[in-house]
């Protein structure tokens, strides 16, 4: 796959012009940001700043930091939606989708028993049920806000 063909890289290429909620929080090797054309608010992503496709491929600065910002931002999703739960996962299957990225999804206890555990997947690919731009840009702002001072990178 070439770099045009990722949606996570052309993204990256165009950082300084993203909305917030594709720049929720930002160091040198992690993006985080809103899922889009999903149904679930508050549905995070984190992706490593280049292109890499699988774990394997991460350099060691990035594996040291992984772990920490999995519990930090299931943390915050849990803090901000009020879920039971944040799942978090990592397939990178999807047509141009390859680009390594760990999806950190708040399960509430109203979630319907069909969609939860990986059924939730069911809820990406939304269309108009889609959560807005708006209210995408309103959770991420909440999110940056619930992290620890700790974990907000400068």
């Amino acid at each position: 796959m070439s770099l045009t063909e990722c949606y996570s890289c052309a993204r990256e290429a165009e950082f300084a012009s993203l909305p917030q909620y594709q720049r929720i929080v930002v160091d040198e090797d992690w993006r985080v940001v809103h899922a889009v054309d999903c149904a679930l608010p508050g549905w995070l992503v984190l992706l490593p700043r280049r292109h890499v496709e699988s774990m394997a491929g991460l350099t060691a600065a990035e594996t040291a930091s992984l772990g920490g910002w999995l519990v930090r931002l299931a943390r915050a999703v849990e803090a901000v939606t009020g879920c039971a739960k944040a799942y978090v996962a990592q397939f990178g299957e999807a047509q141009g989708f390859a680009h390594l990225h760990f999806h950190v999804v708040p399960r509430s206890p109203e979630l319907e028993v069909e969609l939860r555990g990986p059924r939730v997947f069911g809820l990406l690919g939304a269309g108009e049920r889609a959560v807005t731009e708006e209210r995408m840009d309103e959770i991420a702002a909440r999110i940056a806000a619930a992290l620890e001072p700790a974990a907000v990178p400068r």
